[in-house]
């Protein structure tokens, strides 16, 4: 009796991108998409994040290579990979003659071979064979319009078929249709939370997925924040805040998600993780709290919890012997590999380590084979295993979209002070939400909570004012109650409108002087507001006249105020010469002069043209100390140049100390 021959069933191929914008988190809906199409069996996935012309090259070196192969097994093309690469992007002889097909009994049809695949990218032949079966994009914030369409429209490129290119996230959930009047794609809006939106039929709930960290090791962009479990444990929000997402993103409160099994399930696969970060909108609106709370800590987030850390090379081999995610694991294990043998500083080590990375091919990237990366693994092991130091350190638990200040209560903060939570962020958007915000602050230190971190939302509906006083008022609880607030001021960005798309918007009560000035102080404190009142003070002001006067200062003076500090005291000509020709105009013009000269600065654009607006001798001398120190400070020659150098090599111990702190 003759076995009926059964077809094998074709694989698909699924490409994953996130837009080439810098950012924190990883791109957790994407890992979630990628579990999906790995449970269903049958689909290849690849996850990418770069340029997308230097992907397309990769693939084609790729299939380049599957040819040489088949003209000439005799040669390990895979070493020469970076060369024929070269050769393909750039098109020169002399990468092409780096190749040395030459030393082959086939090297005119190698030769050819390389040609085809060189025109094959350079005329555009790959746009009219597309690889991907689907291709998923993920989206971020409304002002990274520009890069997020550019990166869909190459997109469609890549695709078989463009209904099957799936666009979702954060942009696409709240601009859809803008999105689809650019692209002509309809984008996916809100959270995948039900079954079949990507295969009907099919019982999975993405959203609902583990998450699959092995697509971060197929690329070079690396996320600041991780080393972290990533998850929710509630979803949504009750507030409807009209600056805020979360309404059209997650429209529907959802109290509590268990995290168990999907923590369990990521350190079986990719070994423990130090940091418990969770992504929740607004965590104390659930009943469930408590349960949320124990949950954490059952997973071993405590207070005062250690972590011991896995060796991570040993979890990328057996990861890459399993065939879990090659792409990932080669790019992993030849990195940790490198930056062992980086590490080490025993020469005797070191060199018995270098010969193993040339006897393998594993010094790069593009010529490291998985076969060739386990294989040296087996030589490298003993080296490693003898320096390996798991060590233990502090974990924390970071609910990194902040909490809500008015929902607190006594025991809510003793809950959360009874896991390993470092920093608690608790929003302070608004100065009418003072007391709720202090009784916050007061309730988690009587608790034992000694770290916070919050976010002062401005440029929204506030005065510049307000901002200031939201700054001091964390400084002077730092003072009162022995803790570190470390503030971060938030610019407000339109989720709709014209300025939605960029970062120009000014808020009512805001104006281009004012928005450089606070970014200007900010790049001086890295972004950030920590305690102490001297160093505050010297950032923002002692009081709220000297704030309000930071603003209207030319952005040079705010950057390097030490150094105009000292240029007083040299030659006359720092902020006081500044101080002086503000207040003479300001006292000698009549209000409608003064307007204009006011309406000039606050428009943040300074030239010779606007100068020669104003016939004031004075005015002309005011408005050139915007334009000047601007210019001069940078600039080869000048005086004022010649005077910053001057002072960066030899200012007083007491100036360089307040350089360190606060310029």
């Amino acid at each position: 009796m003759m076995r009926k021959k059964t077809r094998k069933k074709t694989r698909k191929k699924v490409l994953l991108i996130e837009p080439n914008y810098a950012n924190k988190f990883p791109p957790i809906g994407l890992m979630k998409i990628s579990t999906y199409y790995k449970n269903l069996g049958n689909w290849d996935v690849v996850f990418y994040k770069g340029d997308l012309s230097t992907f397309v090259i990769e693939r084609i070196v790729d299939r380049c290579i599957a040819e040489l192969e088949v003209l000439d097994s005799t040669i390990d093309w895979t070493i020469r990979k970076d060369r024929i690469f070269d050769y393909i992007k750039t098109r020169k002889h002399d990468a092409l003659d780096s190749i040395n097909v030459e030393d082959s009994e086939s090297a005119m049809s190698l030769r050819k071979k390389l040609d085809d695949y060189k025109n094959y990218y350079w005329k555009g032949t790959w746009k009219s064979e597309p690889e991907w079966d689907r291709v998923c994009v993920t989206t971020l914030f409304t002002f990274y319009w520009d890069i997020t369409v550019d990166t869909i429209n190459f997109a469609k490129l890549l695709v078989k078929n463009k209904k099957n290119l799936n666009v979702g996230g954060v942009l696409a959930s709240i601009q859809p249709d803008k999105l689809y009047e650019v692209t002509g794609i309809k984008p996916s809006v809100g959270v995948l939370n039900k079954p079949g939106l990507f295969d009907k039929g099919d019982t999975q709930i993405i959203d609902e997925l583990p998450l699959d960290y092995s697509i971060l090791d197929e690329i070079d962009y690396k996320y600041p924040m991780s080393n972290a479990f990533y998850g929710y444990m509630s979803r949504g929000c009750i507030r409807h805040c009209s600056f805020c997402a979360v309404p059209t993103l997650e429209p529907v409160y959802i109290p509590y998600i268990s995290l168990t099994d999907r923590i369990n399930g990521i350190r079986a696969r990719y070994g423990d993780q130090k940091d418990l970060l969770l992504m929740d909108n607004n965590v104390l609106a659930s009943e469930r709290f408590e349960d949320i709370i124990n949950e954490i800590k059952a997973c071993g987030f405590v207070r005062g919890a250690k972590f011991s850390q896995p060796n991570q090379l040993e979890i990328s081999v057996r990861n890459l012997r399993d065939g879990w995610n090659d792409r990932a694991y080669i790019r992993k294990t030849q990195f940790l590999i490198k930056e062992f043998y980086e590490s080490l500083t025993n020469k005797e080590e070191s060199y018995e380590v270098y010969k193993i990375l040339e006897k393998y091919h594993i010094k790069k990237l593009i010529t490291s084979k998985k076969e060739n990366l386990l294989a040296a693994y087996g030589e490298i092991k003993p080296y490693h295993d003898k320096h390996f130091n798991a060590g233990l350190k502090q974990r924390y638990v970071d609910f990194n979209q902040g909490v809500d200040a008015r929902l607190f209560t006594e025991e809510k903060a003793r809950l959360l002070a009874s896991i390993a939570i470092r920093p608690l962020r608790i929003a302070f958007d608004d100065i009418k939400t003072r007391p709720a915000y202090e009784n916050a602050i007061r309730w988690s230190v009587a608790a034992g909570i000694k770290d916070f971190s919050n976010y002062l939302l401005y440029n929204f509906k506030d005065e510049p004012i307000d901002l200031y006083r939201r700054l001091k008022i964390n400084v002077e609880l730092c003072e009162e109650l022995g803790v570190s607030i470390y503030s971060f001021p938030m610019k407000y960005h339109p989720l709709q409108g014209e300025y939605s798309h960029n970062r120009d918007y000014i808020g009512e009560h805001w104006n281009r002087k004012y928005i450089r000035a606070v970014q200007a102080i900010l790049n001086s404190t890295k972004g950030k507001v920590g305690k102490g009142a001297e160093f505050f003070g010297e950032a923002f002001g002692h009081k709220e006249e000297e704030f309000l006067e930071l603003l209207e200062m030319p952005e040079t003076i705010i950057l390097y105020r030490f150094f105009f500090k000292w240029l007083d005291e040299r030659n006359g000509r720092g902020t006081e010469h500044w101080r002086t020709l503000w207040f003479q105009c300001k006292g000698k013009l009549t209000e409608s002069e003064w307007t204009k000269v006011l309406s000039t600065i606050h428009a943040n654009v300074f030239n010779d043209d606007t100068i020669l607006e104003f016939n004031d001798i004075e005015v002309r001398e005011l408005l050139r100390c915007y334009v000047d120190y601007r210019h001069n400070i940078i600039t080869p020659g000048t005086e004022l140049y010649h005077l910053k150098q001057e002072y960066d090599q030899h200012p007083t111990r007491q100036l360089r100390r307040k350089e360190c702190h606060g310029r």
